[in-house]
This record gives structure tokens, sequence and C-alpha cells, in this order.
């Protein structure tokens, strides 16, 4: 296969794997996603959100554990991803978008993806032992999250909810590696995440309406069809809803309001944008939840800010 030919169609064009990576590497970096780093985004941010929503004053920010969750984000990204791709080998090989990736265009064996799933986690594994007894527990939680989501899309029309549910899971972890505890409010701003999860992934589901009713997978973009603008818009309004409720509850100054506002702008925007039958906006639209996530970041460090 031409290094042409392998270029995946939701990786940005001329990414960093195409244009420098040897090509010995592509089909193991394309495994991991890391031609399409937006995936690294949003497992990050819960995770830093977490670590600011528990950090009392700004200059206590524990940024060893900001980059230890950063690191741990890229590898279990890459495991989830490779580890989803063996599982769905067989579904990827009947969907156009995805036909292309290393396993089912036989690039890479499956055992082969296994063993790049056991060396990323042991790597994460590592970084967790550094987070703190509970941190730990929850770690060790989220590896049943991640094995049970490949199969959601086929027993459920809503995996984006348990995908909300796994991808956000940093947040309770990251607040857990701070506080040494998850309280009731932060719990309520993780929902709000969950929720802003189903919103941005059925935009990007819109992409495979078609070829998953073909080949029989669920989706919330499937099951919603005609209304899934009304229902990314309700899905939104819960999430700035749960996560304001989660800040009020635990204190945050009203700076973080402001920032909050300009969250909800954000994914305003990208509802009135939203064309159920662009493929290509939807992708755009999907990535665009990266500057969503460091807006909520940045709400959260205006919550440490005390007016005087």
């Amino acid at each position: 296969m031409s290094d042409a030919a392998d270029h995946l169609p939701d990786a940005a064009a001329r990414n960093w794997v195409d244009r420098y990576a040897p090509p010995a590497l592509r089909p193991w970096l394309r495994l991991g996603r890391f031609d399409r780093p937006i995936g690294i985004w949003l497992l990050f941010l819960p995770g830093a959100m977490g670590l600011a929503f528990a950090t009392q004053r700004l200059e206590l920010f524990p940024w060893y554990k900001l980059l230890l969750f950063a690191l741990g984000a890229a590898l279990m990204r890459a495991a989830g991803c490779a580890y989803n791709d063996f599982v769905d080998r067989d579904i990827d090989a009947q969907v156009e978008r995805t036909r292309g990736r290393p396993i089912p265009s036989g690039q890479i064996k499956p055992k082969q993806a296994l063993l790049f799933v056991a060396v990323n986690s042991l790597i994460s594994l590592g970084i967790l032992l550094q987070l703190g007894t509970l941190a730990i527990i929850l770690g060790f939680v989220s590896l049943g999250l991640v094995a049970a989501y490949p199969f959601m899309k086929r027993i459920t029309w809503w995996p984006q909810a348990w995908l909300g549910i796994t991808f956000n899971w940093g947040f309770p972890m990251a607040v857990a590696a701070v506080a040494g505890e998850v309280p009731v409010a932060a719990w309520l701003f993780y929902a709000g995440l969950i929720a802003w999860t189903i919103g941005y992934d059925t935009i990007y589901a819109l992409q495979d309406i078609e070829d998953d009713a073909f080949v029989g997978v669920k989706s919330s973009a499937r099951a919603l069809g005609g209304h899934a603008k009304t229902g990314i818009s309700l899905f939104y309004g819960l999430a700035v809803v749960l996560t304001a409720t989660g800040a009020w509850l635990s204190g945050a100054q009203p700076l973080f309001f402001v920032g909050l506002c300009a969250v909800t702008g954000h994914l305003g925007l990208q509802v009135v944008q939203l064309r159920l039958k662009d493929n290509d906006l939807a992708l755009r639209l999907f990535r665009s939840n990266r500057t969503t996530g460091l807006l909520w970041v940045a709400s959260l460090v205006l919550a440490q800010v005390v007016l005087r």
C-alpha cells in the first residue's frame, strides 16, 4: 500500500505521521491514532479539569501530575484504540472510513496489535502507580470500562454514553490524585462531561450512519435520526448545567461562570453550524471540542481567582 493510499480519511491532511514518520513505523502510529491527536486531547482534558477542580490555589497546581496525565492519555488512548480495532476488525473491513486501518488492511496482524496494547498498558501502569491509592484503584476500574466499550455498539443504541463514562474517567482519577477523595460535587461535574461526550461523539457518529446501518452497528446518531441536532443540543445543555452545579457546590469563584459562558457559546456554535448530511463538517465540529475542553480547563483555573 502506497503512502498516498494509506492516508486514513479521518486523519488531518499532511499530519505528522504521514509527513515525517519512517514508513515502517506508520502502521503502528496509525494503530495508536497518533496521526489523529484529537482523541489524546479529549482523553487528557478531563484529567486536566480534575486537577484544576481539586486544586485549592493556583500556586499549588500539580504540574508534574499534569504531565503524568498527558503521557497516560497518549498511551492509554493508543492501547484503547488498538484494542478497539482488534475487536472491530471484521466490522471495520466493511466500513469505508475504517477499512484502511492497519488491522483490517493487513498491515498489522491481530496478535501484533494485542502486543501493542500490552506494551502501552504496562508503561501506563508505571505512570498510574505514582498517583496515590484511590487514583490507582480508579485506574484499575477503568480497565473494565475500556474492555467493555467495543461491545457496546452491538448491544445498545447509546454506546456514546459508555464512551463518555470511559473517556472522562480521568476526571475523578485526577481529583483523587490531588484530594485523596472524590466528593459529590466532582461526580456531578463528571456527569456533565459524560453528557458533553455523548454530544460530540454523536456528531462524530454522523459520518458513519449509513455504513453502521448496513453492518448493523448501533449508535446515538442512528437512534436520534433526524432529531440528532435537537438531541445534541440537549446533551450539551445538560453538560453545562451539571458542570455549573458541580463547580458551584465545590465553592468555585464567580469567574468560573464567566469562563463557562465561553464554553456554552462554543457548544452552541457547534449546534448552529451542524448539518446532518455534511460528513466533513461533522469531523471538523467534532475536532473543535478540543477548544471546548480547553475553555473548561481555563474556567476551572479562573474558579480559583478571588475577586477583590
